[in-house]
C-alpha cells in the first residue's frame, strides 16, 4: 500500500520537533537525573545537578532553552519503501534544512545558531543553524520514522574513536579515555559505544546509540533474573559500573555519578580491525523521535512537569561568599581557595573564541581594544537572543579550555584578573593562573537558563559583528560559581575525581546503589 506524506508535514514536524527539545528533557533522562541527585554524596556534584534539574524544569515552564548552545541539527530519518512524496518540490535534505530553519527563528523562542560555513577557511555564520547533519535510510514500509536530535559542541568535542588490533581490550580503552575527555561533555550524562563496521560506521553507531531512552535499569533486572545477555549488554553493565567508578562525577567535580547510562551498538568488522567509537551526550540530553505515515504532521505530546523531580536548587548564602565584581582586586582574587563556592555580583565582560581570536590580532598589531579589561573578569559564553522581558536569553558556559592558548595573552597584556567558564582547564592555563596569582570559576554547563536569571542587564560592548559571539556586559546577581583552579595551581578537576574514585574503590558507598538506578 502507497503512503502519500506532504512536503509541508515533514517540514513543519520537524520544526516543531527542534523547537520541543530545546526546552523538554526526555523524562526517561530527568527522572534518572533525580534517582542520581538522591543518592549523590559529594556536595559539590549534588549542588550541580540540582541546579541541572531546577534549569530543567525552569525551560520546560518557560519554553526556553536548557542550554544556551542548541546544538547542531542532527535527523536520522528512516523512510519505507512504499512512501511517496506526492507535492515534493525539495528533497529530504531541503525539507529537514526549511524544518530547522523555521525553528531556529521561531519569534517566541529563537534559537542560536551555530553552524558555520567554510569551517576550515572564513568560517562564516549561516544565520539559520542549516544545514542540518541527516541520515537516510530506506528500509521496508509504509511510513516514515524520524528522529531529531540537537547536539551542542562541548560534548561534540569530546568524541573519540579508535582503530584497535583485534586482540586489544575495548573496555580498556574506554576506561582510559574517559578521563581524557574531562568534563566539558557536561556529565552527568550517557555513552554512546560503537563496535564494528569501518571508521564511519562505528562513529555513526556511536551516535546512534545515544538517541535511544535511558533503561540501564531495565537490562540490570534483566541480569539479575539470570536470563542469557548479548555481548553488547554485558558490556553496558560492565562499562556502567567502571566509568562510574572512575569517580569523575557531575560537572568533572568528583562524585558517585557521571553516566547515567551506556549505550552500546555493534556491526560486523573486517578481521584485521577492531574499529571502536565513543560519543558522549551531555546534561542537554535533546532528541524527540516520531512518525508520519500521511495523516498529516507529527502530534508531539509535551511530558507532564509533575513528572520532573522535587528538586529546587536556590543560592547558598550561608556558605557561600559573595563578591562584589565592581569593585574586586587581584589580591582579593589570589586569596579564594579551590572548591570554594562565590556568588557574584556587579559587571562583567564576556568573549569567547572569535573575541579572544580577535583580542591577540589587535594586540599583535599594537591596535586599541574595544573594552578595558583591567580589574575585570570574563564569561566565556554565547547567549541566546532575548524575547519578551528578558534582558539575555539563556547563557550558560562554554567549555575553558578552548580559550586556553589564549589565557596567559589575557593575564598579562590586558589586565584581566579571573575568568568564568566549564568543566576544567589544562596545564598551559593553569601555569598562567599560577604565575599571575589569578584564578578560574566554574559554572555549572546545562543550566543555562538558570544563570540567565542571575543575570540583571546586559549590553554588546565590542565586536558586535561577531553576533552571540560579541563581547558583552553582564550585571550579575549571585551568579553561583565555584573555584575550579586558585592563584596556587589547585585544580577541582582533578583532586575531585581523584578523591571520589579512591573512595568508591574503598568500599565507603557500599550501602549506596552506584552503579544501579
Amino acid at each position: 500500500m502507497t503512503t502519500f506524506i506532504k512536503q509541508e508535514d515533514l517540514i513543519q514536524s520537524i520544526a516543531d520537533a527542534f523547537q520541543y527539545i530545546s526546552y523538554y528533557h526526555p523524562l526517561d533522562y530527568i527522572k534518572a537525573l533525580g534517582e542520581a541527585y538522591e543518592r549523590e554524596q559529594s556536595p559539590a556534584a549534588k549542588d550541580a545537578i540540582a541546579q541541572i534539574l531546577t534549569n530543567s524544569r525552569l525551560s520546560a515552564e518557560g519554553h526556553r532553552p536548557i542550554c544556551q548552545d542548541t546544538g547542531i541539527g542532527m535527523v536520522f530519518l528512516k523512510v519505507g519503501m512504499n512512501v511517496q512524496w506526492a507535492d515534493a518540490t525539495m528533497s529530504l535534505q531541503q525539507m529537514v534544512d526549511e524544518g530547522v530553519r523555521r525553528a531556529y527563528a521561531n519569534p517566541d523562542n529563537p534559537l542560536r545558531a551555530s553552524v558555520l560555513a567554510d569551517p576550515a577557511g572564513a568560517r562564516k555564520n549561516t544565520k539559520d543553524n542549516t544545514p542540518a547533519v541527516v541520515h537516510f535510510e530506506i528500509v521496508p514500509g509504509d511510513h516514515v520514522e524520524v528522529i531529531c536530535a540537537a547536539k551542542g559542541g562541548g560534548s561534540e568535542a569530546k568524541s573519540k574513536f579508535a582503530m584497535l588490533n583485534p586482540s586489544d581490550d575495548l573496555v580498556e580503552w574506554i576506561l582510559k579515555t574517559v578521563p581524557t575527555m574531562g568534563a566539558g561533555w557536561c556529565p552527568p550524562g550517557i555513552l554512546g559505544i560503537g563496535i564494528g563496521g569501518t571508521p564511519e560506521k562505528a562513529m555513526l553507531l556511536a551516535k546512534e546509540s545515544i538517541m535511544a531512552p535511558v533503561d540501564i535499569h531495565e537490562l540490570q533486572a534483566k541480569a539479575k533474573t539470570g536470563a542469557k545477555l548479548t555481548r553488547a549488554e554485558e558490556l553496558r553493565l560492565e562499562l556502567y559500573e567502571k566509568v562510574n567508578a572512575l569517580g569523575i562525577g557531575a560537572q568533572g567535580l568528583g562524585g558517585l555519578t557521571t553516566v547515567l547510562d551506556v549505550k552500546v551498538l555493534d556491526y560486523p568488522c573486517h578481521a584485521a580491525n577492531l574499529p571502536v567509537a565513543l560519543v558522549p551526550n551531555c546534561a542537554a540530553t535533546r532528541h524527540c523521535h516520531f512518525h508520519l505515515d500521511g495523516s498529516g504532521p507529527a502530534q508531539i505530546e509535551p511530558p507532564k512537569l509533575e513528572d520532573w523531580p522535587a528538586v529546587t536548587w536556590t543560592p547558598d548564602t550561608k556558605s557561600a561568599t559573595r563578591v562584589n565584581l565592581d569593585t574586586l582586586t587581584k589580591e582579593e582574587v589570589a586569596s579564594w581557595q579551590v572548591g570554594q563556592k562565590l556568588l557574584l555580583n556587579g559587571k562583567m565582560l564576556t568573549g569567547r573564541d572569535a573575541a579572544h581570536k580577535r583580542i591577540q590580532d589587535m594586540l599583535a598589531k599594537g591596535e586599541k581594544l574595544p573594552v578595558d579589561f583591567t580589574n575585570r573578569v570574563i564569561y566565556y559564553v554565547g547567549p541566546v537572543d532575548p524575547v519578551r522581558d528578558e534582558v539575555v536569553g539563556p547563557a550558560g558556559p562554554t567549555t575553558g579550555t578552548r580559550m586556553d592558548k589564549f589565557t596567559r595573552m589575557m593575564l598579562e597584556q590586558t589586565g584581566l584578573i579571573s575568568m568564568i567558564g566549564k568543566s576544567e582547564r589544562g596545564p598551559v592555563a593553569i601555569e598562567a593562573i599560577k604565575d599571575n596569582q589569578s584564578a578560574y570559576l566554574m559554572a555549572v554547563g546545562g543550566a543555562a537558563y538558570l544563570v540567565a536569571k542571575a543575570i540583571k542587564s546586559a549590553k554588546v560592548v565590542g565586536f558586535a559583528d561577531l553576533g552571540m559571539e560579541a563581547i558583552y556586559e553582564f550585571e550579575v546577581q549571585d551568579m553561583p560559581v565555584t573555584v575550579a583552579v586558585d592563584s596556587s595551581g589547585a585544580n577541582v578537576h582533578a583532586s575531585g575525581p581523584a578523591e571520589w574514585q579512591k573512595r568508591i574503590a574503598s568500599g565507603e558507598f557500599k550501602g549506596i546503589p552506584v552503579a544501579a538506578a
